[in-house]
C-alpha cells in the first residue's frame, strides 16, 4: 500500500496539491513517534499560520479509519501510527487468498503491449551483448501480462543484409556441410571473422552478388541462407529456454522487405520525402535531428526503413495501446528520428512508441566485435556461473539432492539478476563472484532466503488456525514490505523499470532475515505466536517467489 499517498487524500491542505503533500510526508528516523510524518513549515507561508498551529488543525480533521490508527502534531510535525494489526490483517489473508496471483490485477485489461526484445543476428552466436535486452524484455513481458494486458513477445531477428552474401562466400570458399552441422553456429561464426580478415577485392564483389541472388530469390543462395537461420533458431532457443524467454512471433527485417513500398508511398504522398545526395529521406533538421534516410542513392533500403514498416505493420496487425522497443542506449537518435518520422505522417499512435533504452553489459574493458571475433559468448557466460554455483553448493551443503538442478538456477538467475538488478540504463561490469554472493544483494541470496523459508514451513508441518496478533516492529516491517509489492509491480510497468521488483525482492528478503535471526519462529512463546509467525514466512515465500518468476528467475526449495 502507498501510504504516503493514501494519508496525502485525506489531507486538505489549501493551495497545495495532494502530490506534492505526498511527496513531503517521509520516514521519521524515530519510529517510536510515528511510521510516517508530514513537516509542515512549507505549508506556513502558504495558509500563514505556524506551523504548530497548522499540524494541530491537520490533526484535528484527519479522519479515523482501519488504516491509521493515530494521527498527531508534534512541535509543527504531523506524525501518523498505522493500524498495525489492521494492516497484518488485510495482507496476510490476501496473499494467502490470492497467492501466485499477489500483486497481479486486471488494470490492462483489454490492452495490447508489443515488446521488440532480444533481436538477435542470424548466423551470430548469442553474445553477452544480447543479455540485457532480452531478460529485460522477457520480465516486462511477465509483468505487463500480469497486470492484465495481453503482451505480444516479438524477436525483430537481423536476418537482412551484406553480411550474409559474405557469409556464402565465406563458405563456398572455406566451409563444407559437415563441419557447420558438426560445429553449429559457433562454425559459422568462424566463417564470418576469417571473411572479414582475408577477404579480396574479388571475394567482396562475390559476397555482394550471392546477396543480390538471396533478394533475387536464387534457390542455392536462399536455401543455404535458410540453413543458417534454422541454425541460428535451433541454438538460440536452448538459451531462451534457460532465460525462461518466450516469443510471440519471430518476424525478423526480411519479412518486412515487401511491406516497405505501402509505408514509402505514404511519405511521397505526405511530402516528405526528399532528395539529399542522391539518397531519399525525411529531413528533420527543424527538430534537431539528422536526416532519416530511407532509401540509399541505389535504392536499397536500410534497417530503418524497415523499422518503419515493422511499426506501421504491429500498429495493422496487434492495434497495441504501446510499443516498446528494448534497444541499447546508442540507437537513442535511431528511435528519435523514427518516431518523429511516424508523428510526422500523421499517426496519433506515435506518441504509443517507447524506446525502453539500457545500458551495456560486459565483463572486461572493450567493445565486441563479431567480425574480429572479440566476443563474450552468452553460453560461455552461463556455464561459468553454473558451474561455480555448483561448486560452492557442493561446499556448503555437500549432502544436498539434486545438486545440478539446483546449481542450473542458481547459475541462471545470477546472470539473469546482473542484468536486472539496476536501473536500466546503468552499464553493468559482470562480475561472478559478486553475483553468487549468499549474502550480497543478489538473486543467490533472495533464493537462500526463500530455501530458509521453504525449510522453517515443512519442519513446522501442520499448523493450527492462524490468529493476527499485534506484529512486533520486526514483524511490522515485513508486513509493510509485503504490502508494498502490488504498487511496486505497477511502479515496474509504468517505468518499464524490472529493477524495482529486483530491489523490492532483496529488500524483502533482507526484511524476512531480520524477522528470522530477531524472532523465534518454531520455538515462539505460545503457539498463537508460532502460527502467526509462520503464516507471515508463509506469505514472505510467496511474494518472494512471485517477484522472482517476474523476473523469470527459478526459486530452488532447498539450497
Amino acid at each position: 500500500m502507498d501510504y504516503k499517498a493514501y494519508i496525502a487524500e485525506r489531507l486538505p491542505v489549501e493551495g497545495v496539491k495532494k502530490e506534492e503533500i505526498a511527496e513531503s510526508i517521509a520516514v521519521p528516523p524515530d519510529t517510536s513517534l510515528g511510521d510516517y510524518a508530514l513537516p509542515c513549515f512549507k505549508f506556513a507561508k502558504i495558509l500563514r499560520k505556524s506551523p504548530v498551529l497548522i499540524a494541530q488543525e491537520l490533526a484535528a480533521s484527519y479522519p479515523a479509519d482501519g488504516v491509521i490508527s493515530e494521527a498527531a502534531a508534534v512541535n509543527g510535525y504531523l506524525n501518523f501510527k498505522v493500524n498495525r494489526k489492521g494492516l497484518a490483517e488485510e495482507i496476510l489473508s490476501r496473499i494467502e487468498r490470492e497467492g501466485e496471483r499477489y500483486g497481479a490485477s486486471s488494470l490492462g485489461a483489454g490492452r495490447t503491449v508489443c515488446i521488440d526484445y532480444s533481436s538477435v543476428n542470424v548466423a551470430k552466436p548469442f553474445h553477452i551483448g544480447h543479455l540485457s535486452t532480452t531478460v529485460l524484455g522477457g520480465a516486462l513481458y511477465r509483468i505487463f501480462e500480469f497486470l492484465g494486458y495481453k503482451a505480444v513477445g516479438i524477436n525483430h531477428l537481423g536476418d537482412y543484409g551484406t553480411q550474409f552474401g559474405k557469409l556464402i562466400a565465406a563458405y563456398k570458399h572455406w566451409g563444407n556441410e559437415e563441419e557447420v552441422l558438426k560445429g553449429g553456429i559457433h562454425a559459422i561464426n568462424d566463417l564470418y571473422v576469417r571473411f572479414n580478415s582475408e577477404a579480396t577485392e574479388e571475394m567482396e564483389a562475390e559476397a555482394r552478388e550471392y546477396f543480390r541472388l538471396i533478394e533475387s530469390g536464387d534457390k542455392e543462395a536462399v536455401g543455404l541462407f535458410n540453413r543458417f537461420k534454422e541454425l541460428t533458431l535451433d541454438y538460440v532457443q536452448k538459451i531462451y529456454e534457460k532465460l525462461h524467454v518466450t516469443f510471440d512471433s519471430y518476424a525478423g527485417e526480411s519479412f518486412y522487405i515487401d511491406k516497405m513500398g505501402p509505408v514509402i508511398q505514404k511519405l511521397k504522398e505526405k511530402g516528405l520525402l526528399v532528395e539529399s545526395q542522391g539518397a531519399q529521406v525525411v529531413d528533420l533538421e527543424p527538430y534537431g535531428m539528422a536526416p532519416f534516410i530511407v532509401l540509399r542513392s541505389d535504392g536499397a533500403s536500410l534497417y530503418g526503413t524497415r523499422d518503419l514498416a515493422a511499426a506501421f505493420y504491429r500498429k495493422q496487425t496487434y492495434d497495441f495501446d504501446k510499443c516498446l522497443y528494448v534497444v541499447a542506449y546508442q540507437q537513442n537518435l535511431h528511435f528519435k528520428q523514427l518516431f518523429k518520422v511516424i508523428e510526422l505522417m500523421g499517426e496519433p499512435w506515435a506518441k504509443d512508441l517507447v524506446h525502453v533504452a539500457y545500458g551495456m553489459v560486459s565483463l572486461e574493458d572493450g567493445a565486441m566485435s563479431t567480425r574480429q571475433g572479440k566476443v563474450i559468448w552468452l553460453e560461455d557466460v552461463i556455464n561459468r556461473c553454473v558451474e561455480k554455483a555448483l561448486s560452492i553448493i557442493t561446499e556448503k551443503n555437500p549432502a544436498l539432492e539434486n545438486k545440478e538442478e539446483v546449481a542450473e538456477k542458481v547459475g541462471v538467475g545470477a546472470v539473469m539478476f546482473g542484468a536486472l538488478c539496476n536501473n536500466k540504463i546503468k552499464d553493468i561490469v559482470f562480475s561472478y563472484d559478486k553475483a553468487l554472493n549468499f549474502d550480497g544483494e543478489t538473486s543467490v541470496y533472495i533464493q537462500y532466503t526463500c530455501a530458509r523459508a521453504s525449510s522453517v514451513l515443512a519442519k513446522a508441518g501442520e499448523r493450527g488456525e492462524t490468529v493476527i496478533l499485534q506484529p512486533c516492529e520486526q514483524e511490522f516491517e515485513l508486513i509493510k514490505a509485503l504490502a508494498d509489492f502490488p504498487d511496486t509491480v505497477k511502479a515496474a510497468a509504468e517505468k518499464y523499470e524490472p529493477s524495482y521488483i529486483a530491489r523490492f525482492a532483496v529488500d524483502t528478503a533482507q526484511k524476512f532475515n531480520k524477522f528470522y535471526f530477531d524472532c523465534k519462529i518454531l520455538q515462539a512463546e505460545s503457539e498463537e505466536l508460532k502460527n502467526f509467525r509462520l503464516s507471515l514466512t508463509k506469505a514472505t515465500l510467496t511474494v518472494l517467489t512471485n517477484a522472482l518468476t517476474l523476473l523469470g528467475i527459478g526459486v530452488p526449495e532447498k539450497m
